[in-house]
Parts: C-alpha cells; structure tokens; sequence
C-alpha cells in the first residue's frame, strides 16, 4: 500500500497526450486551447467614447459649446473639434479629430441657443484609447487552458474564428458485479442498481472528454477480460468500477495483468478508496476503481480528473477554500489519510456531512466539497482552519 501523494506522482507520470485538432471557435468551449493567441488588430482599433455625451475640447469646457454633428457607433466622424465645439457622440462611437475628452449628456444642459453647456466639474476623459488593452500582434491566450464563455469574446474580438484545441480524451466506464443491475430495473434479492457508472460518466463528461458505457461485465473472468480488452483498444482511459477489492470474484487486476496492462499500484493508504488500482497499457491508462459510490466519485476527483487535463495539456490546479471547521471533527481510526465530505455553511464555516461509510451514496448531494484529514490525526478542533476542495 502506497500513500496518496506517491500514488498521484505515479498517475501524473503517466499521461500521454491525444494530440490536437483544428474546430470553430463557436465550438471550443470547455475545450483545452493548444495555441497561443495573437490578437490581429488594436483593442480598442480606434480612440473610441466610453459613454454617451458630447466630445470637445477640455480647454473649452467654460464655454458655450456648439455640435457640429451626431456620431452614431459604427459611424465615422465627418467634422473635425474646433475651438468651442463639440460633436454629439455615442458609446462605442470613434471621437472625433480635435477632441481630447468626452463630457457625460447628464452632466450637460442645451442652452436656448442650441449650444451645449457643460454644468460639472471635469473628472476624466471618458476616451478610452486606440490599443489601450492590447496592441496588435500582443498574446491575448495562452495554450492549456480550459476555454471559458469569456474566452470566446477574447477568440472574437481576436479575429481568430478557427482554434487549435487538444483532442478529448476518449473514457471508457465499465462497471463489474454479478449483484448490479441497471437503473431502470427493480432490483431482486441482493441486487444493486448501477449507479457508479453512471456517476463516473457524469464526472468524465464534467471534465470535458468523451466518455462510452460499456455496460456490466458479470462475474465471469472470461467476459470480463473481453470487455476490458474491448475498450483498452477503443479508448485513450478505462475506467472499472468494482471488482478490485480482495474476495473471492475480485479479479479485475488479474485480467487487467491478462489484457497486457502494467500494474502500477493496487492500494492508496486513503479513506475511502483504499483498492483503488492503477496500470499502463500501450494504447490507455487503466484505473480500477471501488464498488462503493462515494469511494468512486472521490478518486475520480483525486486522481482521474486532474490526469484527464494533463493528458489534454492542461496543468489543471484545483482552488482549496481555507474555512474554519464548525464542530470538533473526531475519527476513532486514523492509519490512513481521510477524505471527508462536508457542507460549507452561511457564515464561511465548513460541517462535515452525516456521513456513513463510502456506500452512502445520498451523503453526497448536499455536499459542497470534502477535506483530507492527513494520517495519523485524529481529531480537528472546532475553529481549525482546513482546506475545502470542492466538488
């Protein structure tokens, strides 16, 4: 049995990459960027009015100011700001030769004459100026990160409608045990409903990969092996859910060891998910994962998730909330690290949730995230601060 820090080393060595390929920008949200972005024009591309009002010059402003015209966005000016002038302009509008400031329409009043009065006392120019936040051929995104909603403005304002993106890792999810039973059946005498595979799914998807059921393979060395065997040539990552733990129809190692895969570790020195199994193949990584739901979505979020972004190129850093504990936190074993789900509350504090063993499954719904109490600590008192990682 390793420790959780030694078994995560391991499966981070392990990642290979799925190369890229080339997609519409349109469609590269979630996606991992393998490119740097240069953006092709000047952001803004022209002095350009921050708000609507009128542009003149500031020398001018204890004057009465005649408008020579009204500059609509999109529009370019015809005229140019001379001496107590000014044009009417709109937000986003280009500002006019001659002027060197922007006076707000609320702080102004029309005279009867028609000329403009301006009735405050100047604070800025409201211009915001040609290449103010990027300068033409300047890095707007770097590669190995995951493309979010206000990435694809960047994309767009960029001028870069075609992006080169890291091909999604391809997941395949297996789950083994003559006990379960598919969701949309009753289950019978000491039956289960499959409810890892779809959660781990679920999780895969979340992280921005394909990922393929398998189905169950039973009890059955032979019809596991195929299985398994199946989706190590389909896939880039196979996920197994049961079948790694020490009874006597636990034999998801073995056949991993049949189908040609290197077993790297088969115990985590952590609660829950202690016969979590890992191994390389030459075509995908292999991970064993426990029966027990809770033990599942936990290792898939301490291991698989952060190997899934590497292989994409992604060094992907998970943000820990620092939160006082709200209750003394006590354990009566403490030989292995503890990963223990909690609720994070109103006031900023962290409550461990009612919380049965890594079978109870239903804890986790109302969980906001868990922490890691280290081997060999027994207790946290109330008002500790511990890390939250959340889910």
């Amino acid at each position: 049995m390793i420790t959780f820090e030694q078994a995560y080393e391991i499966v981070m060595r392990s990642a290979f990459s799925t190369g890229t390929e080339t997609i519409p920008f349109t469609s590269s949200l979630n996606r991992v960027l393998a490119e740097s972005i240069l953006c092709d024009i000047n952001l803004p591309p022209f002095n350009k009015s921050s708000v609507d009002g009128f542009a003149c010059r500031r020398s001018d402003l204890e004057n009465d100011l005649e408008i020579l015209e009204t500059i609509q966005a999109g529009k370019i000016p015809e005229k140019t700001i001379g001496e107590n002038q000014c044009s009417r302009i709109m937000t986003g509008a280009i500002v006019p030769m001659g002027a060197d400031c922007v006076i707000m329409v609320e702080d102004t009043e029309i005279r009867p004459s028609g000329k403009v009065k301006f009735r405050e006392i100047f604070k800025k120019e409201n211009i915001a100026l040609k290449g103010e936040d990027v300068k033409k051929g300047d890095e707007v995104l770097k590669p190995g990160r995951i493309i979010k909603p206000q990435d694809i403005a960047v994309l767009a304002s960029a001028g870069h409608t075609i992006v080169n993106v890291s091909r999604m890792v391809r997941v395949a999810v297996i789950s083994s045990g003559d006990e379960l039973v598919e969701p949309s059946e009753i289950p019978g005498p000491a039956q289960i409903r499959n409810s890892n595979a779809f959660q781990l799914m679920a999780q895969a998807e979340r992280s921005g990969v394909v990922a393929v059921y398998y189905g169950i393979a039973r009890d059955n060395e032979n019809e596991t092996f195929s299985v398994i065997s199946n989706a190590i040539s389909e896939n880039d990552m196979v996920l197994i859910t049961g079948g790694v733990s020490m009874g006597d129809f636990d034999f998801v190692p073995s056949v991993l060891e049949k189908a040609g895969v290197k077993i790297l570790f088969s115990q985590v020195a952590v609660q829950p998910g202690k016969p979590t199994t890992f191994g390389v193949h030459n075509k995908a990584v292999v991970f064993g994962l426990p029966g027990n739901p809770v033990s599942s979505f936990i290792q898939f979020e301490m291991l698989v998730r952060p190997l899934i972004y590497k292989m994409m190129g992604c060094e992907w850093k998970q943000v820990y909330l620092k939160l006082p504990i709200s209750i003394k936190f006590s354990r009566k074993y403490s030989d292995r690290m503890a990963l223990i789900p909690v609720v994070i509350n109103d006031n900023n504090s962290a409550t461990p949730v009612e919380y049965h063993g890594s079978g109870h499954i239903t804890a986790l719904p109302d969980a906001d995230g868990f922490i890691s109490v280290p081997a060999g600590v027994e207790s946290i008192e109330k008002g500790e601060i511990v890390s939250v990682r959340q889910i």
